[in-house]
């Protein structure tokens, strides 16, 4: 169970997992708008038990560590190699308009192959060049932040992230996991990996011969 409420004015999509049996909720990448978060959980019912984030831009952390002490739950993620986003976050959310927001250190950090539990659920923790996705095989759902979007991927241009190392870890860690696996990107649709593969110009396989 899932639902996306996007928060900020980069419409960034904060995810609410829910594990059916337990009630517990992981609410990823809570970067702003916190009060639509809460109403988001409230109509799904069930107790918020973490707060992830896949990585360090200010639309999706800037104020997770708020959240986190609203709710007094663990901050799980991102990748270490995006402290130093996390670290200068005064000054990127007044270089953008964004509220305030002091840095933070998580609860702990995730590196490629970890998992998350989540009630009676665990979600794999994949790593492609500064972010995370987590992964729920049983729901054949994906949380992939900004590493690939509808028709679209993430940037490269940015310190730490690598135009062929984001290719590689879509098409050799995502594209395994299935065609039916649907996917919540940072911004915009949903979509499935399987229409990437037929579709998206960036990763199709037909890019690829």
């Amino acid at each position: 169970q899932c639902m996306i409420v996007p928060v900020t004015p980069f419409q960034q999509n904060c995810s609410i997992l829910k594990c059916p049996e337990t009630g517990d909720i992981a609410v990823v990448d809570p970067g702003g708008d916190l009060d639509r978060v809460d109403e988001a959980v409230k109509q799904l019912g069930g107790q918020v038990s973490l707060v992830l984030l896949t990585h360090g831009h200010l639309d999706h952390c800037a104020q997770a560590d708020e959240y986190k002490q609203r709710h007094n739950v663990p901050l799980i993620g991102p990748h270490k190699d995006d402290a130093f986003w996390i670290d200068q976050l005064p000054d990127y959310c007044k270089m953008a308009g964004f509220p305030h927001a002091d840095a933070f250190t998580p609860d702990r950090w995730l590196e490629e192959g970890d998992t998350v539990e989540l009630g009676r659920q665990s979600l794999k923790v994949i790593h492609a060049p500064g972010h995370l996705v987590f992964y729920s095989a049983p729901q054949k759902l994906a949380v992939v932040g900004d590493v690939l979007f509808q028709g679209s991927i993430g940037r490269t241009d940015f310190p730490r992230s690598n135009h062929d190392d984001l290719i590689n870890s879509i098409t050799k860690k995502l594209w395994p996991l299935g065609d039916d696996v649907q996917f919540i990107p940072g911004h915009g649709p949903c979509s499935t990996f399987g229409a990437e593969r037929k579709t998206n110009p960036f990763v199709a396989d037909s890019r690829f011969g």
